[in-house]
């Protein structure tokens, strides 16, 4: 036996491609730390043929994988005459039957399924995922708004955009510019602050992907601010006159979005909410978000009232107090009932603000709404994994292989799943963030969606070179993702950019799950490398000109992008080179659009309309813009590669000279309605407000 057949038994790729056709092995070193992170001593020789054994003894003692799809090979396997008991999810009668090759018509769902073969030498209970072939298609083909809601601020959000500014930004767009959706950042809880260090402002490492942020709560909206207390009354005024203080700071005098200080504030009025008692109707609808929450609301919230006592990252904490079932953290969640219960208040109060701003997209006529974002991962000392501590591999972090545009690899600072973990509680972590993320959107976007086939694991103390691929089961969470969509009648799309394994896009088409197109992205790779014409575009995508970790168009246009790059130092090359190569790819495109009748006339902002125009000729499902883009912004949201060097993810959404504009102002913008019109002619009421607006 080996330490090669060790690691195909726990889905460890021997190797992989940093380009096509160029299998790079991966280090044995590699190998033996992951590995280790599944628990599995590879000291000896001898302790490597144990493990072996012990892992291939225990798979044949089974009748069936810890989880399985209906349908799938592993059936195959199964001798006839084995008998098979189904228990169906949500209760309701047994069904038995004697295996003959086929499965009976069960009700979609995960059920328990007990298989026992005939001599009684292989028995097991597994999870049996019954989905439909499919998810739901778009009802038509559609164009929407790409916002980072934090960007967008109104003249009534106390600093950043929030729910009520996503409510008002449903109920204007989709009636007066006719887009169907709106497409927004991840809005998971966010870690804990820290008052001595600033938080992480990136809303694709969060504490939890299970539950929304507090932090994006519109403070006047909630029921129970009106019933305040004098007193209360005039301490959350003063607070909301701080608030405005910090938004004038973004929106007049080019301060950036500050988290930290926004919490700070509305943490302050939240208390003051939290001490109003809830009418009866509010206190049972209350009670029944708490019962459907169960025991993952609770440990959530309980650990948000630990962090306050001791510090927003739970591996700091008092050793007895870092497994959430100990008998140390349940005397402690006790004795701090009530701040746990305010916790789970102010994520009702969240979940509560996501169904308004859902509900008024689609009254404003919008035929998707709100499509949220899924991070990939969590913070390693956030929520989620203190909650389920036992599902993540420790000492590992997910990552990206050196590839043709990054040499050194990338270390997101993500712990990963394990698989074998997932299978034997029948993905119910992902089952619950997947269930939370449907409840209020059209369409959910999964960020890497490569990563349900495989993720890179970095062990810790490793370079992102030195680490290895870890197959998932793709047919459970491919299943278990269209589940969930078809429950909510929502739409399925994949953020499948950069590498991509051979066979993963025709996986997700065949599911019916949307693609990712972006402009810059596409071109005739397999022949000349030139733009990708309009008519061989794919259909089943999200295309866009470019997303939050990408130049908005203009700077593109301008050269500002390459510029930029140079001056934060992440140039291999000079700037005169660079801005050769993204002269000469402009060029490329400027010239495929005049020779479509798309010109730009040489203008900025009539070039910026053309590409968009350009995405309007494909046969995309659907068309995303960039919102900054229609208002010329030359910012980019995020330049990955940067740290401090960058105020990454805390712009407000600016104009062509970097004047921050507000909701208000967006709404009012010709540019903005010309754009539209242009782009969207079919759909644009063809409308500005008028007056002045500030």
């Amino acid at each position: 036996m080996s330490l090669a057949r060790l690691a195909v038994l726990h889905g460890i790729d021997s190797s992989y491609e940093p380009s096509p056709d160029t299998p790079q092995k991966v280090s044995p070193a590699a190998v033996r730390a992951v590995l280790a992170a599944f628990g599995v001593d590879t000291s000896t020789a001898e302790a490597i043929d144990d493990a072996v054994r012990a892992l291939e003894e225990k798979r044949r003692a089974r009748a069936l994988p810890e989880t399985v799809v209906a349908g799938a090979r592993a059936f195959a396997a199964l001798p006839t005459g084995t008998r098979m008991v189904v228990a169906p999810e949500g209760g309701g009668a047994n069904v038995e039957w004697t295996w003959s090759g086929e499965l009976p018509q069960l009700p979609y769902g995960v059920h328990q399924l007990y298989a026992e073969t005939s001599d009684g030498r292989r028995a097991s209970t597994s999870h049996l995922i019954v989905a439909p072939d499919r998810a739901p298609a778009p009802p038509a083909r559609c164009h929407g708004l790409l916002v980072q809601l934090y960007s967008l601020l109104s003249r009534r959000s106390w600093g950043m955009g929030d729910l009520g500014d996503l409510t008002e930004l449903a109920a204007w767009s989709g009636r007066s510019l006719g887009v169907d959706f709106l497409q927004v950042n991840p809005l998971h809880a966010g870690v804990p602050p820290d008052p001595d260090v600033p938080t992480d402002p990136s809303p694709y490492r969060p504490s939890s992907r299970r539950f929304p942020d507090p932090v994006h709560l519109r403070i006047e909206a909630i029921e129970e601010y009106a019933y305040l207390a004098p007193g209360d009354r005039d301490r959350a005024a003063d607070l909301a006159g701080q608030a405005a203080r910090l938004r004038e700071a973004v929106l007049e005098k080019g301060a950036l979005i500050d988290r930290d200080a926004v919490w700070a504030l509305k943490a302050q009025a939240l208390e003051l909410i939290a001490a109003v008692p809830l009418g009866p109707g509010r206190r049972a609808a209350y009670c029944d978000f708490l019962a459907e929450g169960g025991a993952d609301l609770e440990r959530h919230a309980t650990h948000r009232a630990l962090a306050e006592r001791h510090g927003p990252d739970w591996r700091t904490w008092p050793e007895e107090l870092r497994d959430p079932a100990s008998a140390a953290t349940a005397r402690a969640a006790a004795a701090l009932r009530d701040r746990v219960d305010v916790h789970c208040r102010l994520i009702w109060l969240a979940d509560l603000q996501l169904a308004e701003a859902q509900s008024a997209a689609r009254e404003a006529g919008m035929s998707l709404g709100l499509i949220h974002d899924l991070a990939v991962g969590v913070h390693p000392g956030g929520a989620d994994t203190w909650a389920h501590g036992g599902l993540y591999a420790a000492g590992t972090s997910v990552g990206a292989p050196p590839d043709a545009f990054n040499a050194q690899g990338q270390d997101w600072g993500l712990p990963p799943w394990r698989p074998d973990r997932l299978a034997e509680c029948g993905y119910a972590p992902f089952r619950a963030i997947l269930r939370g993320l449907f409840a209020h959107a059209g369409a959910v976007r999964i960020d890497h969606i490569m990563g349900l086939f495989r993720l890179w694991w970095i062990p810790e103390g490793h370079p992102p070179t030195d680490g290895a691929y870890v197959r998932y089961d793709a047919e459970a969470l491919l299943a278990l993702l269209v589940l969930e969509a078809h429950r909510a009648g929502a739409v399925v799309i994949g953020e499948d950019l950069g590498t991509v394994e051979r066979g993963v896009r025709e996986a997700l088409a065949a599911r019916g799950i949307l693609g990712t197109s972006v402009l810059w992205f596409e071109r005739d790779w397999a022949h000349d490398g030139r733009p990708l014409p309009p008519e061989r575009w794919r259909a089943d995508c999200l295309a866009t000109v470019t997303t939050h970790d990408l130049p908005s168009t203009a700077a593109k246009l301008t050269g500002a992008h390459a510029r930029l790059r140079h001056e934060l130092g992440l140039l291999s090359g000079t700037l005169e080179a660079e801005e050769a190569v993204e002269g000469a790819e402009v060029r490329e495109w400027l010239a495929l659009l005049d020779a479509l009748g798309l010109p730009g006339a040489g203008s900025e902002e009539q070039e910026i309309q053309a590409f968009y125009g350009f995405l309007r000729r494909t046969p995309a499902r659907l068309v995303g813009i960039w919102l900054p883009d229609a208002a010329g912004d030359r910012r980019p949201q995020n330049v990955p590669g940067t740290w401090d060097e960058y105020p990454n993810w805390r712009l407000p959404v600016a104009d062509g000279e970097g004047r921050p504009l507000s909701l208000e102002a967006l709404a009012a913008s010709p540019r903005l309605h010309a754009f539209m019109a242009r782009v969207a002619p079919d759909r644009h009421p063809g409308r500005a407000p008028r007056g002045p607006v500030r």
